[in-house]
């Protein structure tokens, strides 16, 4: 019988594609027809969410940044994101390179100089265009753009690896939320889930679109003289999503991780240029100082929501922050998520929160502290003024004071233009991944959502709906903090458990081999698969067979004159050999309340699922394995295994 031809839409997953198109269409329907009433709208909605919620944003990312530190200082750090085999499957520069360019890139061209400027004219605190607000605004960049920022991603990227390469579970939004709602992920509950994702990632993609045409437009108006137009932006849009959707074409190996690594190049010549071309000097004092106030303020600074200081400011810069990173995060989390299968955890998390933000901080501080150099020590205004006009110019005007300003500026717009680029593909391959059955979709559902991201900057950037676009994504943020705290708790709930098994499996002792009278495979089974015990039986196999292997393996010991003892207890019997000067080694056997297995009871009532087992205990206390029923010739083994170990401990300390 002939096989059924596949159809082109077999790995749609129709929920999130559908839903997911459907709700951006009614979005683009208020935003076209009813343009007024949607903005205000939106800009109440915003500045109540900025009132009553600033404190959960706030102590939200606190939250995770604490948390992914104490997972990568703890044993759940040695886990690999795959099997323990696993190898990484990019070497350490691409993989850097492509996180970094899909996280930040294009906002760091945008706000490198910008952010700087803008704050030294006005701080939250203090007085402005002074020689504090200047170290103040460098300290306030480098907060939003570092640690915070990274760790929100390192989250949801964490997350979603973990449970995919780990646990092999879907690489989406809703497997991280597998321990605490378990197989509802495959329902609509989890389609819902990836639904909000790959809305928050459209909208995300979009609005940096925008940030990006307007920049990229700035910068060929000042290089050619181009017509800074709406007209200019969509062609722009369109050629950028052209280029995307060769890149997304090509695919991750060949396409983006290509553009990434050139952009990481050209990124570093342009900074490299502006070091050399600028007060080299100044540059590197300020920006160590800078890292110095930045790493002594962390703690003051994550907690700061200027309670005392109710202006609004917080609500226009930090909250929009953090709201803006986690509106991004799906989209960024599963694209770091993606490429690094085969890592450990520690080495995720050192390697997402310390290297892009160590770049990040270069980066800032670079650009930042040069424009205000240029400001504070050159008589620079116009560069002042020509960022509280239009904060897109801000980069290329900066440029414009130094040496080789046409070069510097075409370079300074190719790299905005290919960051642009990598934002879109990427976006556009994991909008894919969510919408998607499998990762192995056909070409059209990724060239799908290219275009589709495209039409959308387009017709809100005719429109002039890109303000309301940036407060949807803010919205979006609130409810997916939510669910961000719900990948902490599932995530950690996890990990826990894995180290357990871990720590079990290197732990766990099994029934010695006896040598004399070795046991058929159908004996051990029994031995292993016993019955409850009761305590009394536990006991009176304390007091026959543990004691008759302790005595016979003290008069040995005394033998060899060694200082041996048995202690008795109300729970077991005590085997101590005296080391006199070094620790002395304890070998105890004791009677320890268990429940039995629930698959071992043939009858389920509640006084029978009480057992009792005959548990060894050593100097650091129990150690979870039972002995009941082994030979003689079983205990003296496990002692001796014991002892060999104690022995090598002392001789470890004793060198």
């Amino acid at each position: 019988m002939p096989s059924k031809k596949a159809s082109w839409f077999d790995n749609v997953n129709p929920n999130v594609f559908f839903s997911t198109v459907i709700i951006i269409s009614v979005f683009l329907a208020l935003v076209i027809f009813t343009p007024d009433a949607f903005n205000l709208l939106t800009n109440q909605l915003n500045q109540w969410i900025t009132a009553s919620f600033s404190w959960f944003y706030v102590l939200a990312v606190a939250i995770f940044l604490i948390a992914l530190t104490c997972i990568a200082l703890s044993k759940m750090g040695r886990i690999k994101l795959g099997p323990d085999h696993s190898e990484p499957e990019y070497k350490n520069s691409s993989w850097f390179a492509m996180l970094f360019t899909a996280g930040m890139g294009i906002g760091l061209m945008f706000f490198g100089v910008a952010e700087p400027v803008m704050h030294y004219v006005s701080p939250p605190t203090g007085t402005p265009e002074t020689i504090q607000s200047a170290q103040q605004s460098m300290r306030i960049t480098f907060f939003h753009w570092g640690l915070h920022a990274w760790a929100i991603y390192a989250l949801v990227g964490l997350s979603l690896a973990y449970f995919s390469f780990r646990h092999n579970l879907p690489l989406k939004v809703r497997s991280g939320l597998y321990p605490i709602i378990g197989k509802r992920i495959y329902g609509p509950i989890g389609d819902g889930i990836d639904t909000f994702a790959t809305i928050g990632t459209i909208f995300g993609i979009a609005t940096t679109l925008g940030f990006g045409v307007t920049q990229i437009s700035s910068g060929l108006n000042y290089l050619f003289d181009f017509e800074n137009s709406i007209q200019t932006q969509v062609i722009l849009i369109i050629l950028v999503s052209a280029l995307a959707s060769f890149s997304v074409f090509l695919g991750l190996d060949k396409g983006i991780k290509r553009l990434s690594e050139l952009n990481i190049i050209l990124a570093v010549i342009l900074l490299a240029f502006v070091f050399f071309a600028s007060s080299s000097i100044y540059i590197l004092q300020t920006t160590i100082q800078n890292i110095g106030q930045y790493v002594s303020n962390l703690f003051a600074m994550t907690f700061n929501l200027y309670a005392y200081q109710p202006t609004g400011w917080i609500g226009g810069w930090t909250i929009m922050y953090w709201a803006w990173w986690i509106s991004w995060s799906p989209f960024v989390g599963m694209f770091i998520a993606r490429v690094s299968r085969g890592r450990t955890i520690r080495e995720f998390i050192v390697g997402v929160l310390l290297i892009p933000t160590g770049f990040t901080l270069v980066w800032m501080g670079f650009m930042g502290n040069a424009a205000l150099f240029s400001i504070l020590f050159e008589n620079q205004g116009g560069l002042v003024a020509a960022v509280e006009k239009d904060s897109s110019v801000a980069l290329f005007e900066f440029l414009n004071h130094l040496p080789f300003s046409g070069a510097s500026s075409l370079l300074a717009t190719v790299l905005v233009f290919l960051f642009f680029v990598t934002s879109a593909d990427s976006g556009s391959l994991i909008t894919d991944y969510l919408t998607a059955k499998t990762e192995h979709s056909p070409a059209w559902q990724r060239l799908f959502w290219t275009a589709t991201i495209a039409v959308l900057s387009i017709i809100l950037l005719i429109a002039g709906g890109l303000e309301a676009l940036q407060s949807a994504v803010i919205m979006s943020a609130l409810p997916f903090t939510f669910i961000m705290l719900l990948l902490c708790i599932g995530l950690i709930k996890a990990l826990r458990l894995d180290v357990t098994k871990m720590q079990a499996l290197q732990s766990a002792r099994i029934t010695p081999r006896a040598i004399h009278n070795p046991r058929s495979w159908q004996q051990r089974l029994s031995l292993i698969m016993h019955s409850p015990h009761s305590e009394s039986e536990v006991k009176a196999y304390i007091e026959q067979d543990v004691r008759q292997a302790f005595e016979n393996l003290k008069r040995e010991f005394q033998r060899r004159q060694q200082d041996v003892s048995i202690v008795e207890s109300d729970q077991g019997l005590l085997f101590k050999v005296n080391h006199h000067d070094e620790i002395n080694f304890i070998y105890q056997v004791a009677v320890s309340k268990t429940l039995a297995p629930s698959f071992m009871l043939q009858d389920q009532n509640e006084d029978t699922q009480q057992s009792y087992i005959a548990e060894v205990f050593l100097r650091e206390g129990g150690k979870n394995y039972n002995v009941m029923e082994w030979t003689q010739e079983d205990l003296l083994q496990d002692i001796l295994e014991q002892y060999e170990r104690h022995l090598y401990f002392l001789n470890v300390v004793r060198n």
